[in-house]
């Protein structure tokens, strides 16, 4: 299998990318990846479960900003390509969509390069998330971008893979503040109310030797929405309850919106909004 990959990559360290796709039932990923997976769910039997409901509510969130008339994406730290890709939803509303990756991972340039070699309006960057002048001065992103448009940031699992000397939030208000009005953030992130439980799994993934940030407590995360307003996460728009929730609630169809899982011995959930800039 290494023969489908780039030359002179580490198979031996975990990469969140790749872990992601092996919780997604992808195949692009090696057996440090899938045995960092079996050990973190000893910890997190929910696991799968995480990143399957993580992926669905990008979906629902894309959809939505696009029914609202947004026609630019930038997906930071995009991942490994699965079914129903940003650009993917995206266009099925409105084919003259135009979205921009972002990923620094290898695999996932090879095969997201490989994926949107015929998608018109689509490109794959290598850059560093952290580099935003980098990125929106990319002959990719001057090519896809109109900086005088709304853009929609996408934030999907990204932040809490960023240390706290990155400062993750910080790079999001910059970003934001170069957003004209009625530009869009679609965010999730790990959080936790029971710092034992953020702490033990932060601890265990940085313990395979794989960059990462950590888990942050939701009032840490909310942050992100502040001089924003929250689109509200019931599939009605009603103005009800908490506006940043549990991904796996988010404008689901079958369910009402919480803020936090209503199983209490779950001590971890993604915390998701969408916002956008008035």
């Amino acid at each position: 299998m290494a023969d489908r990959f780039p030359p002179h990559l580490d198979m031996d360290t975990p990469s969140i990318a790749r872990m992601y796709d092996y919780l997604l039932g992808g195949k692009d990923n090696f057996e440090a990846d899938r045995k960092a997976c079996e050990s973190l769910a000893e910890g997190i039997p929910e696991l799968v479960a995480f990143a399957r409901d993580n992926r669905a509510f990008l979906g629902r969130a894309v959809e939505c900003v696009s029914a609202r008339g947004v026609e630019q994406f930038l997906d930071l730290g995009a991942g490994l390509p699965t079914g129903e890709n940003t650009h993917q939803v995206a266009q099925a509303i409105n084919p003259g969509a135009r979205v921009l990756y972002v990923d620094h991972d290898p695999i996932v340039l090879a095969h997201g390069r490989a994926l949107v070699t015929d998608s018109a309006g689509t490109a794959f960057l290598g850059a560093d998330v952290r580099d935003v002048d980098d990125i929106l001065n990319s002959p990719e992103a001057e090519g896809l971008i109109d900086p005088d448009l709304p853009v929609c940031v996408m934030l999907g699992s990204l932040l809490h893979c960023l240390p706290d000397e990155s400062d993750p939030f910080g790079l999001v208000r910059g970003l934001v503040d170069r957003l004209v009005p009625g530009s869009y953030v679609i965010l999730s992130h790990i959080v936790s109310d029971d710092h034992a439980a953020g702490a033990w799994m932060t601890e265990k993934i940085l313990s395979f030797g794989t960059p990462w940030g950590r888990v942050r407590a939701p009032e840490e995360v909310a942050t992100v929405f502040d001089g924003l307003e929250l689109v509200s996460p019931w599939t009605d728009g009603r103005d009800q309850g908490p506006q940043a929730v549990d991904c796996a609630t988010w404008r689901h169809p079958e369910r009402d919106p919480l803020f936090r899982p209503d199983d209490a011995d779950t001590k971890r959930w993604e915390m998701a909004g969408v916002a956008f800039k008035h």
